[in-house]
């Protein structure tokens, strides 16, 4: 059974209220019929009701039993809502008069705000914005989760007929958000990347810190910069399984493996793999998404108190339904 297949069971077992903010693209209007028709979630999506069924109408789709919230007509709903945004952001110069102007004209910043106030368990957001705009009111209105050091992002992978990781499944990070991490905040990817693969895969995480070089074959800063995370890793989160620096083919190939890194326990069966800096993450994951038909599901965001996730401006309505299941199952473990 496909990777997303499970997931899918998972949603439909506890479901949770998503919202849904860009009502204005075709493939959130698809997806969202998708969904209800298989019922993974239950949605709120955010904007005018009778743009967004003249919409579907057009699209000739069924959107029976979609919730529809419009900040500019939800009555005393938007008084709670700016009421909210202006306690949660005042120290920051926020006013009463800005937070209904954002609240009636954002409507990313909406939808966390419905997240905040329960109203919602998350949200997924990202096919026509840049993940800036879907992170900053999730970080400034929701804040990090509790002992985190850092948010990221990653990708789950599916890649058909694939005998490694596990079953063809695959964490990626990161592949969206944090440039050019240092070994501190490499290690603590790691970490968070380790618990998202355990918490939505199931199977136990095997992290490999990637590089150009591995086990010292090669001699640069960018080398030392993983091999110090490793350390790290290993000092601050002692239950990681985690090795590096490692080349890919070291990390993923068992017979490689034992010739480039015989004494590893991650070499050859890593299922996690952490990119050096988001140009590799970012390259990597496009890579093995369009050459190996991989499903590519993200970039998920890791860290933030309560599920909010990104989308690729490149993503399919697939794409939306897959990551709408994954935001819910994350929704359920909160």
């Amino acid at each position: 059974m496909p990777y997303i297949d499970i997931i899918k069971e998972k949603a439909k077992a506890d479901r949770k209220t998503i919202v849904l903010p860009e009502t204005n693209d075709r493939r959130t209007l698809i997806a969202a019929s998708h969904i209800l028709e298989e019922g993974l979630a239950d949605l709120v999506l955010v904007g005018n009701e009778e743009k967004i069924m003249d919409g579907a109408h057009w699209l000739e789709l069924d959107l029976n039993g979609v919730r529809v919230v419009d900040p500019n007509n939800c009555g005393g709903k938007l008084d709670e809502y700016v009421d909210l945004l202006y306690e949660t952001r005042k120290h920051k110069g926020m006013t009463p008069e800005k937070a209904r102007e954002i609240l009636t004209t954002d409507y990313l910043t909406f939808g966390v705000v419905m997240v905040k106030a329960n109203d919602a368990d998350g949200m997924v957001a990202g096919a026509c914005h840049a993940t800036a705009d879907t992170l900053r009111p999730a970080l400034q209105i929701l804040k990090t989760a509790p002992g985190t050091k850092l948010v990221s992002g990653f990708f789950l992978m599916d890649v058909p007929d694939c005998e490694y990781g596990e079953g063809g499944t695959f964490l990626f990070a990161d592949c969206g958000l944090n440039q050019d991490p240092t070994s501190e905040e490499l290690a603590a990817i790691a970490d968070t990347s380790a618990k998202s693969f355990k918490t939505l895969v199931g199977a136990r995480p095997v992290v490999a810190m990637l590089s150009h070089s591995t086990k010292g074959s090669a001699k640069h800063a960018l080398v030392d910069k993983v091999a110090k995370a490793v350390e790290i890793a290993r000092s601050e989160y002692p239950s990681l399984v985690v090795d590096g620096e490692l080349q890919l083919d070291a990390a993923l190939v068992p017979s490689v493996a034992k010739a480039k890194a015989p004494d590893s326990e991650v070499a050859g069966k890593a299922n996690v793999l952490i990119f050096p800096n988001l140009d590799c993450g970012n390259i990597g994951y496009k890579l093995v998404q369009r050459l190996a038909k991989a499903e590519a599901y993200g970039p998920m965001l890791q860290g933030i108190a309560k599920p909010v996730n990104d989308l690729s401006r490149g993503c399919s309505w697939e794409d939306i339904v897959g990551v709408v299941a994954l935001t819910a199952v994350q929704a359920q473990l909160m």
